[in-house]
C-alpha cells in the first residue's frame, strides 16, 4: 500500500530532513557491485532451499555481513513505497590444496594446477527475505576476476534494490551460497512504526487503538515469539467468535496454520453480546461497538415505568438491520428518556438500553399514542399498555382508557410530544403526573376523614380502646416480629420419604406464621428459571428483607457439602436428587466463607437422622439445633434479632412438634412399627 510522504515523516522522525531517504524509480528489482565485480539479478524469485552444508571444493566466495538501507520506490513524485536495500560483502574463503605427489609427477602436475588458480571465481548467492505476511528469495550471480582473489581477503559487496516492507514491521534477512558451503548469515531489523497503531494504557487493561479508515479491511495478529512446545491459557472472559489462531515457524517459507475454533463456541457469543455496547452520538444517530462482525437487527421500544417490558414499536416502525461501528439512524423528531433500543440476533433478543435516559433523566411515567393514518384523512388513536394498544376513547377498565378524555384533550391543545411522523402515522407522548396528582390528593384526603372518624370513636369509647391497644402492643412484643420474618429452607432430597419430612417441618412453620420459602412449593418456578437462579434470587430476597436462611442438613447434604469444600466445584453432568441443593450451594457457600454468614444463617438437623457433630465445621460458625428436642431455641433463632424472647415460644414449639411428629414416625418406623412418642425438650427423641 503507497504511504503518504506526511505519514513517513511522522514514523521516521519529527524533521525529514534529517532523514532524507534515496528515491527509486520504477517497479523493477535491480542490483549493482562493487567495482571490479561483476553481478546479475535473477529474472523471477526462487525456493528458499538452503540444503545442507557441503565441503569446499577449493577458494568460494562467502558471504560476510549484511548492511541494510531504507529507500523509497515510487511510482510518481508522491507514490512511494518503503523498501529495504540489503548490501551483502564477499570473502574469498577456502584454499588449493597442494598435491602428495607432486615431486612425483614434476611438471605435469604443475600445469594441471596453474590454470584453476589463475581463474575467476563465480557464486551463485541466495538472498533471503521475510516480514509477516511475505516472504522472498531472490538469487544474484557474482563473479570474482582472478586478480582479485585473495585468499581470506574481502573481495567488496553486491548490493540488491529492493525488498519492499511495511512501515512498523520486523525483517528478518538471510544470505547463503548456492551450494551452501558455510553457515547462513542473518539479520534483523525492525522498521520504524506508523502513528496508526498505539498502546494505551487504563488502569491494568492494555487497549490497542487501529486508526484506520472504513473501507480498509485489516487483520490483526497478536503472537508469541517462542520456541520449544508450549502451552497457552486463555482467558475464557476473552474468547469472541472472531478470535483466530495462527501458527508457524520463523523460518523462510514458513507454511502458516490458521484455525478460528471459537466462531460457535456458545462461551464466545456470550461474551460477545457482553462486551457489545449501544452509544448514542445524537439525537437520531447511534452506534453498536462490538468486538467482531455479528448478524443483527434492532428497532425501537417504549419502556413504561414499574418494570414492565419493553414493547417494541414494530409496526409502525421497523426492524433495521445493524452493522457494527457503523453509525445507524431512527426517523426521530425528539428523544424521550423512554424510549430504548433493542438489538435481536437469532430473533432473540441479546442487547437492550435506553438511549436517551441518560441526556433526559429516568423514566417518566407518561403514555405513548400511536396515531394511524388511512385513506381519505381517516384517523385513529390508541394508547401503548402492557396489555396492547388500547383504542381511545375506550369504555375498557384499563389505565390509558380511565385517562383516554384527558390524554385526547391534551393532544389537541399540543401538550403532548411529538417523537415521529410520517405518511402513515405519527407517535405522541403524553404526559400524565397531573392527573395522577389529582388520584392521589383525592386518596389522602379520604384517609384523612378516615382517621379523624376513627380518633372521634376512640374518644367515645376509651375504656376499650385502652384495652385493645394493651392487647395490640403484647402480641406485637410477643410474637409479631418472628410471625413477619421470611424464611428460606434449603435442604438434600436423600429420598422421597425425607422430602416428605421437610414438607411437613415447612408446614408447620408457617402455622407460626412465617413467610417460608421452599423448593417443594415452587417446582413450576425452579424448573423455568433453573436451580441456580431461582435458589440466587431466593436468597437475595430474604436477606434482604432480613430474613434467615435455614440448612437442614442431612447425610446427602453433609455429602455434598463435603465434595464442594475438597473440590471446590461439582463433577461435570452429574444430574440426580441432589441437584437442587447442589445448586443452593453455589449461592450460600461464599457467605460461610468470607463470614456474611451469622446472624442470617441457622442450621438444623433430625435428631435420629444426624449427629451435629457430622456438619462440616465451617457450617458450624452458626447455630446448627437438632429437631425437635431443641425446637424452642430453634424457633426464637428465627425471630427477628431484636424481637423480645416471648413466654409463647414453647407453647409453639410444642405446637410445631405436634404437627411434625407423624411424619416423624413416619420417616424413622416403617408402616406397622409401634412409633414411640416424642416430646419435646432437650434429648427428647434422641435414638442414640
Amino acid at each position: 500500500m503507497p504511504v503518504p510522504w506526511f505519514l513517513l515523516s511522522l514514523a521516521l522522525g519529527r524533521s525529514p530532513v534529517v532523514l532524507s531517504l534515496e528515491r527509486l524509480v520504477g517497479p523493477q528489482d535491480a542490483t549493482h557491485c562493487s567495482p571490479g565485480l561483476s553481478c546479475h539479478l535473477w529474472d523471477s524469485d526462487i525456493l528458499c532451499l538452503p540444503g545442507d552444508i557441503v565441503p569446499a571444493p577449493g577458494p568460494v566466495l562467502a558471504p560476510t555481513h549484511l548492511q541494510t538501507e531504507l529507500v523509497l520506490r515510487c511510482q510518481k513524485e508522491t507514490d512511494c513505497d518503503l523498501c529495504l536495500r540489503v548490501a551483502v560483502h564477499l570473502a574469498v574463503h577456502g584454499h588449493w590444496e597442494e598435491p602428495e605427489d607432486e615431486e612425483k609427477f614434476g611438471g605435469a602436475a604443475d600445469s594441471g594446477v596453474e590454470e584453476p588458480r589463475n581463474a575467476s571465481l563465480q557464486a551463485q548467492v541466495v538472498l533471503s527475505f521475510q516480514a509477516y505476511p511475505t516472504a522472498r528469495c531472490v538469487l544474484l550471480e557474482v563473479q570474482v576476476p582472478a586478480a582479485l582473489v585473495q585468499f581470506g581477503q574481502s573481495v567488496g559487496s553486491v548490493v540488491y534494490d529492493c525488498f519492499e516492507a511495511a512501515l512498523g514491521s520486523e525483517v528478518r534477512i538471510w544470505s547463503y551460497t548456492q551450494p551452501r558451503y558455510e553457515k547462513e548469515l542473518n539479520h534483523t531489523q525492525q522498521l520504524p512504526a506508523l502513528p496508526w497503531l498505539n498502546v494505551s494504557a487504563d488502569g491494568d487493561n492494555v487497549h490497542l487503538v487501529l486508526n484506520v479508515s472504513e473501507e480498509q479491511h485489516f487483520g490483526l495478529s497478536l503472537y508469541w515469539n517462542q520456541t520449544g512446545p508450549q502451552i497457552i491459557t486463555l482467558n475464557h472472559t476473552d474468547l469472541v467468535p472472531c478470535l483466530c489462531i495462527q501458527v508457524w515457524p520463523l523460518e523462510p517459507d514458513s507454511v502458516r496454520t490458521n484455525i478460528c475454533p471459537f466462531r460457535e463456541d456458545p462461551r464466545a457469543h456470550r461474551n460477545l453480546w457482553q462486551a457489545a455496547r449501544l452509544r448514542l452520538l445524537t439525537l437520531q444517530s447511534w452506534l453498536l461497538d462490538a468486538p467482531c462482525w455479528l448478524p443483527a437487527e434492532a428497532a425501537l421500544c417504549w419502556r413504561a415505568p414499574g418494570g414492565d417490558p419493553c414493547q417494541p414499536l414494530v409496526p409502525p416502525l421497523s426492524w433495521e438491520n445493524v452493522t457494527v461501528d457503523k453509525v445507524l439512524e431512527f426517523p426521530l423528531l425528539k428523544g424521550h428518556p423512554n424510549l430504548c433500543v433493542q438489538v435481536n440476533s437469532s430473533e432473540k433478543l441479546q442487547l437492550q438500553e435506553c438511549l436517551w435516559a441518560d441526556s433526559l433523566g429516568p423514566l417518566k411515567d407518561d403514555v405513548l399514542l400511536l396515531e394511524t393514518r388511512g385513506p381519505q384523512d381517516n384517523r385513529s388513536l390508541c394508547a401503548l399498555e402492557p396489555s396492547g394498544c388500547t383504542s381511545l376513547p375506550s369504555k375498557a377498565s384499563t389505565r390509558a382508557a380511565r385517562l383516554g378524555e384527558y390524554l385526547l384533550q391534551d393532544l389537541q391543545s399540543g401538550q403532548c410530544l411529538q417523537l415521529w411522523d410520517d405518511d402513515l402515522g405519527a407517535l405522541w407522548a403524553c404526559p400524565t403526573d397531573k392527573y395522577i396528582h389529582k388520584r392521589w390528593a383525592l386518596v389522602w384526603l379520604a384517609c384523612l376523614l378516615f382517621a379523624a372518624a376513627l380518633s372521634l370513636i376512640l374518644l367515645l369509647k376509651k375504656d376499650h380502646a385502652k384495652g385493645w391497644l394493651r392487647l395490640l402492643k403484647q402480641d406485637v412484643r410477643s410474637g409479631a416480629a418472628a410471625r413477619g420474618r421470611a424464611a428460606l429452607l434449603l435442604y438434600s432430597a436423600d429420598d422421597s420419604g425425607f422430602e416428605r419430612l421437610v414438607g411437613a417441618l415447612a408446614s408447620a412453620l408457617c402455622q407460626l406464621p412465617l413467610r417460608v420459602a421452599v423448593d417443594l412449593w415452587s417446582r413450576r418456578e425452579l424448573s423455568a428459571q433453573g436451580p441456580v437462579a431461582w435458589f440466587h434470587a431466593q436468597r437475595r430476597q430474604t436477606l434482604q428483607e432480613g430474613g434467615v436462611v435455614v440448612l437442614l442438613f442431612s447425610p446427602g447434604a453433609v455429602a455434598l457439602c463435603s465434595e464442594w469444600l475438597q473440590d471446590g466445584v461439582s463433577g461435570p453432568g452429574a444430574h440426580g436428587p441432589h441437584d437442587a441443593f447442589r445448586a443452593s450451594l453455589s449461592c450460600v457457600l461464599p457467605d460461610f466463607l468470607q463470614g456474611r454468614a451469622p446472624g442470617s444463617y441457622v442450621g438444623a438437623c433430625f435428631d435420629r437422622l444426624l449427629h451435629p457433630d457430622a456438619v462440616p465445621a465451617l457450617f458450624r460458625t452458626v447455630p446448627v439445633f437438632t429437631l425437635p428436642s431443641q425446637l424452642p431455641d430453634f424457633l426464637g433463632a428465627l425471630q427477628q434479632p431484636r424481637a423480645p424472647r416471648s413466654g409463647r415460644l414453647q407453647e409453639r414449639a410444642e405446637q410445631v412438634s405436634r404437627a411434625l411428629q407423624p411424619a416423624l414416625d413416619s420417616y424413622f418406623h416403617p408402616p406397622g412399627t409401634p412409633a414411640p412418642g416424642r416430646g419435646v425438650g432437650p434429648g427428647a427423641g434422641d435414638g442414640t
